[in-house]
């Protein structure tokens, strides 16, 4: 197994093809071209087995608003292994370079989670957000409740309350 870990502007077209490839494959009909580009722009972890990609993870830079403040999130996106990859510490290593990441740079981290990652995510030590959630949209402050319990968070310096109210920034597609 071999880590890679770069920004989006380091890496080829080629590796980001695959890359984007991989999560289509993980996540099925679950994943659209929005969540791709919610990966991009950041920096990456890629898991190679020889010459095959089998995991990716990136964290971009997000605002969130918390507790009458802007933060700066590193967030985490597109984290897969390969199916046939699965339950072999590859989850783990990604997660590892992207928490070293927002560690460093970041105020906090957060992610949406899917039921899946939930126990990686935990076990790591990311706090669900209890919380209401919102996004800042061109018409307003909008509340997601769809997305209250799917969002964790791992706190860096940002005093957090978790019962609070957490406001990301708007995007395209999924806001969370």
């Amino acid at each position: 197994m071999t880590l890679v870990v770069a920004h989006t502007a380091d890496l080829d077209a080629e590796t980001l093809a695959t890359a984007r490839t991989l999560l289509y494959d993980a996540f099925g009909d679950e994943f659209e071209e929005a969540d791709w580009e919610h990966a991009l722009g950041g920096v990456h972890a890629l898991v190679w087995e020889g010459a095959e990609l089998i995991g990716h993870a990136s964290v971009v830079q997000r605002q969130l608003v918390h507790g009458g403040r802007a933060l700066r999130c590193g967030y985490v996106e597109g984290v897969a292994v390969r199916a046939d990859r699965r339950q072999r510490g590859h989850g783990d290593a990604l997660m590892a370079e992207m928490e070293r990441v927002i560690r460093g740079g970041y105020e906090l981290g957060a992610l949406g989670a899917t039921d899946d990652g939930v126990r990686l995510y935990r076990r790591r030590g990311w706090q669900q957000w209890r919380g209401r959630l919102s996004a800042l949209t061109p018409v307003g402050v909008e509340r997601t409740p769809e997305e209250e319990g799917h969002v964790y968070v791992l706190p860096v310096t940002a005093p957090l309350d978790l019962m609070g109210e957490l406001t990301c920034d708007f995007r395209a597609g999924d806001v969370w």
